[in-house]
């Protein structure tokens, strides 16, 4: 039989590699800076969330079609600002 850990841990090795030191993210690059959590991508998420807001705002009861367009708007805005942002380029 295998030896395996009882606790859910690995004692002796480190915490990105397995067993016998064996990558368990092949291709990841662990030395880049995350995105996640500034302060503009939590501004560029929230005006995608208001442009999804107003976009939905618009459709009940009645659609005013203007309204669900500016709320497109406000969306495309926000993806702009989290592509300046660099919030897309550390994917896992």
């Amino acid at each position: 039989m295998a030896e395996q850990a009882s606790s859910g841990t690995v004692t002796g090795a480190d915490a990105d590699t397995g067993t016998n030191g064996v990558d368990l993210l092949p291709g990841a690059s662990h030395d880049h800076e995350g995105h996640h959590g500034r302060r503009s991508s939590w501004v560029a998420v929230s005006v995608i969330i208001v442009g999804f807001i107003v976009g939905g705002v618009a459709m009940v009861p009645e659609p005013k079609w203007w309204l669900f367009w500016v709320g497109a708007g406000i969306v495309v805005v926000g993806g702009i600002m989290a592509t300046v942002g660099h919030i897309f380029d550390d994917w896992y």
